[in-house]
């Protein structure tokens, strides 16, 4: 049972319905904030490795990069390795962007923590540290522990 209710993923949630309200304005839409972020942490990445990064199909990569390059938040380059694939990198106006949307993603938690004292604020981010280390850790390694856990719960209830 999930003592949770999934309740960070919620938040998540709403943090985000903000955000991409606040940031409309900018022209961006959600698929292309994970199109923009991969790009930025991995400049000189191809579609392909987008595709990879996301779990995006091919067709929409292609679809955003190109409206992405027009709106001016990312440039191609000819891949000096692979004469048939170009690297995307991000502009200014990329990094920009990222910043524009961190710094309302900031605002919005910093609001959401205001009825906590500051004893509590510091004992949440230090437990949300820890669950985060695990969840990054897991990430990297290509997530063999829940991957064997949602196996181990199908095979128990293929036994019933």
């Amino acid at each position: 049972m999930d003592i949770t209710k999934r309740k960070i993923t919620k938040i998540a949630r709403e943090t985000g319905k903000f955000t991409v309200r606040t940031l409309r304005a900018d022209g961006v839409g959600t698929g292309e904030f994970d199109v923009i972020h991969a790009v930025r942490k991995n400049p000189g990445i191809t579609q392909a490795d987008i595709c990879a990064i996301t779990g995006l199909d091919k067709g929409a990569v292609a679809r955003q990069t190109a409206n992405l390059e027009e709106k001016g938040y990312l440039i191609r380059e000819d891949n000096p390795k692979d004469g048939r694939s170009r690297l995307l990198y991000p502009t200014e106006k990329a990094n920009e962007l990222k910043n524009s949307k961190a710094s309302v993603e900031t605002a919005f938690y910093e609001w959401l923590l205001e009825p906590l004292a500051e004893e509590e604020r510091q004992e949440f981010a230090r437990i949300l540290d820890i669950l985060y280390q695990r969840c990054k850790a897991e990430s990297k390694a290509g997530f063999p522990e829940m991957t064997r856990i949602l196996k181990d719960s199908g095979e128990d209830e293929n036994k019933e």
